[in-house]
């Protein structure tokens, strides 16, 4: 399964982004590991980022995008790509992987 966590920054490290649509990293892991960090082109700007950042993630090969928050739209535009969401805020990346794959 391919994760993409929203982060503050780009080190596993970093707080996981209390927003999806405009976080400024995505880091993308597979087995445990971080094979992927996206800057993301779609923090600035008017409405839709949402749509954007999932359109990425599915061409991404993305199972599942964890943030602090998602906005209807994003979660709507997650179910349409078959991906799911999770949202785990007020903690590190790392700790996000670790809930989620224990």
């Amino acid at each position: 399964m391919r994760i993409a966590i929203a982060s503050e920054g780009e080190s596993i490290d970093s707080p996981v982004c209390p927003t999806a649509g405009r976080a400024p990293w995505y880091l993308i892991f597979e087995d445990k590991k971080l094979v992927k960090k996206i800057r993301n082109p779609f923090t600035r700007g008017s409405g839709g980022a949402g749509y954007g950042v999932t359109k990425m993630l599915a061409n991404e090969g993305v199972d599942m995008v964890v943030s602090g928050r998602f906005g209807p739209n994003m979660m709507q535009a997650i179910k349409e790509k078959g991906m799911s969401y999770r949202e785990l805020g007020g903690i590190t990346v790392k700790q996000a992987l670790e809930v989620i794959l224990g």
